[in-house]
């Protein structure tokens, strides 16, 4: 019996893991945790992997323990993590254990300032559809899959999203420097996470280094629309093999985005460029595992989204509501462009919650500038106390609006004034947008999206 504990075991990432790893043959997991909350509670309950009571323990790390497994959440005084260091037991990191269980396969990863869920969504869906075995781990919930990870036996073939931010309270590099990938796919590099990287170039440096890692004779698949991407490509290894892509050819009908294919026109279920720009690299990390273009384009039509990217959440015969995480200057420009350009005859409502350490740094705000520019009628929410408590210089409503600019733009910094404003439209040929990583303050979008519809 392989004994595996979690410090931190109520993480989006983390409670992943150990429901995958419970799921496994001769794996008993246990984990602790000072607070968890939903959906990881209910899930944890459900797998029978809840912890008795919250709090630290140290009593649970013993000898017997295979592997110990560290969160972020956790810090680096955590007595449990000091107990296991004093057994010189193994402790891994989130992604250390990934690598570590898929060592001998064929490791895809995804990595990208944005897209990277999406991506690697399309990778999957498309290799269930065809009935291909694979182990993977992402950072959303994708329809017909049970879990976020998966971690088996009898698979070749390990998809990873590669997140940029790091990797634990006492490992400091990026978490997609671990995985080592065979293909790797960059999506884009557009600033992020100013509290770990404060200059861009040092935020660039991580995607050179990403590369740098790859398993030799690896592949590389790049956006060439992206001077940084394109800057990296043309100092590779020489062992290494590029791949660029772009957009591919498309047109919209009636709402439906069609791909333009030898195969014919291919209807799709999600649209806008950045999505167009992912299916595309997801089509050529397929391929390098055997994967025809005639097969990618037979089933990719059906593929719904992933949960949050650009997430219908209300319809009615002439408005439409989406919800999406944007957070950061060019998945919100992405994600406002891709609404307006589908339903060009609508007015576009777009209102974004200002949440990360990132997006309420003043020295940030100005790269938020044009951002919401094609909407008709743009909201920008932030609340002071999420300042307050990442320990923020403050910031008045006046200094958001400049830093975005636009004369339709008006910034709230209470939730219930602007739930109270977007009830005062009409949305009658409108295209709603609610663009968040949090929720505005403990709003249910889809219930409220309905409510302003009267659905």
């Amino acid at each position: 019996m392989q004994r595996v504990h979690f410090i931190a075991i109520g993480g989006a990432a983390m409670h992943n893991l150990a429901i995958a790893i419970s799921k496994k043959e001769n794996f008993q997991v246990t984990g602790s945790d000072d607070e968890i909350f939903e959906p990881s509670l209910s899930r944890l309950k459900e797998n029978g992997l809840l912890p008795d009571k919250m709090g630290w323990f140290p009593d649970r790390i013993h000898k017997g323990l295979r592997a110990v497994i560290l969160g972020m959440h956790a810090t680096e005084d955590n007595p449990e993590l000091i107990r296991a260091k004093e057994l010189g037991l193994n402790i891994y990191s989130f992604p250390e254990y990934l690598f570590q269980q898929t060592r001998s396969k064929t490791r895809i990863v995804v990595g990208g300032s944005h897209g990277k869920t999406t991506t690697t969504a399309m990778i999957l869906f498309v290799l269930k559809k065809l009935k291909i075995d694979v182990d993977y781990m992402v950072g959303a919930q994708i329809e017909g899959f049970d879990n976020m990870v998966r971690l088996s036996y009898e698979s070749r073939i390990a998809v990873f999203e590669g997140d940029e931010y790091l990797t634990s309270p006492i490992d400091r590099r990026p978490k997609f420097h671990l995985y080592k990938p065979h293909i790797a796919v960059l999506t884009g590099i557009a600033w992020d996470h100013i509290n770990v990287f404060p200059t861009f170039d040092n935020y660039v440096e991580q995607f050179k280094q990403f590369a740098d890692l790859m398993e030799m004779q690896g592949r590389l698949i790049y956006f060439d629309g992206d001077e940084n991407l394109n800057e990296i490509a043309s100092h590779l290894r020489r062992d290494i093999v590029p791949f660029p892509y772009n957009t591919p050819e498309y047109v919209v009908k009636q709402g439906v985005t069609y791909l333009i294919t030898k195969y014919g026109d291919v209807p799709l279920k999600v649209f806008g460029e950045h999505n167009l720009q992912n299916m595309n690299a997801a089509r050529l990390a397929c391929k390098q595992i055997g994967v025809t273009d005639e097969q990618f384009y037979s089933v990719i039509s059906e593929f719904p989204g992933a949960s949050n990217r650009l997430q219908k959440i209300a319809e009615t015969a002439n408005s439409v509501a989406f919800k999406d995480f944007a957070h950061s200057p060019s998945k919100l420009r992405a994600t406002v462009k891709a609404v307006k350009h589908q339903y060009p005859d609508r007015r576009l409502v777009a209102c974004m919650e200002l949440h990360t350490f990132s997006s309420l740094t003043e020295n940030f705000l100005p790269q938020y500038s044009g951002c919401m520019d094609e909407a008709d009628i743009a909201f920008v929410y932030y609340n002071p106390e999420v300042i307050q408590h990442k320990r923020l210089k403050e910031i008045d409503p006046e200094q958001v609006k400049m830093a975005f600019g636009g004369s339709n733009l008006i910034v709230f910094t209470n939730s219930e004034a602007l739930q109270n404003k977007l009830r005062e439209l009409n949305y009658d040929n409108s295209a709603l947008l609610l663009m968040t990583s949090g929720n505005f303050s403990g709003v249910n979008l889809t219930e409220f999206a309905n409510e302003l519809f009267k659905i």
